[in-house]
């Protein structure tokens, strides 16, 4: 059976070093349970306008969060939901955060999916639900042209007149068909 060893470790993995490391590992998903009821307990007592979430029924893996559109920004007055799906590594790993309503944006694909450091490469422990959720809002505002998913968005974003008139067109017929999503 091959074994993984790190090229940049100059010392190879004991049977006794390997049985440390595991032991490390948790047994059960109790320590991230305790995370993540302890993070929702911070939003539900939090001052924090325009965002919020909560687990989707008993699953204190998935959340549904909202954010409503920062104010003075063509996003102004709109609602949208996310889903966040915590992987048994977190707060280690990021969660996959998609947006449900759909959302005209540079840094959006058309499934919802999200182009944002801190959800990648940039991902730290220390973040937690709230602060990707303002994150997120806060990208809603300020998008990476550098990097877009959504090339049309990213194109029009220049002249906010049009793009509002698109992203409200937009907005308004996704409301229309899927009234629960907005």
């Amino acid at each position: 059976m091959a074994q993984n060893v790190n090229p940049f470790c100059s010392s190879q993995n004991t049977p006794n070093k390997a049985a440390e490391e595991k032991q490390n590992v948790p047994k059960d998903n109790h320590a991230v349970s305790k995370r993540l009821q302890k993070e929702l307990m911070v939003l539900m007592m939090s001052t924090e306008h325009g965002v919020s979430a909560f687990p989707e029924g008993e699953n204190l893996f998935k959340w549904i969060g909202t954010i409503t559109g920062p104010k003075d920004t063509v996003y102004a007055g709109l609602t949208y939901k996310l889903t966040l799906e915590f992987p048994h590594s977190y707060p280690y790993s990021a969660p996959i955060v998609r947006f449900v309503t759909p959302c005209f944006h540079p840094n959006v694909d058309p499934v919802g999916n999200i182009c944002l450091d801190i959800l990648k490469d940039k991902w730290s422990a220390l973040y937690d639900v709230r602060t990707i959720l303002l994150s997120i809002q806060s990208l809603l505002s300020e998008p990476n042209n550098d990097s877009p998913l959504n090339i049309q968005a990213a194109e029009l974003w220049s002249n906010q007149t049009k793009y509002k008139k698109y992203l409200t067109e937009e907005y308004n017929r996704a409301h229309s068909r899927n009234p629960q999503d907005s």
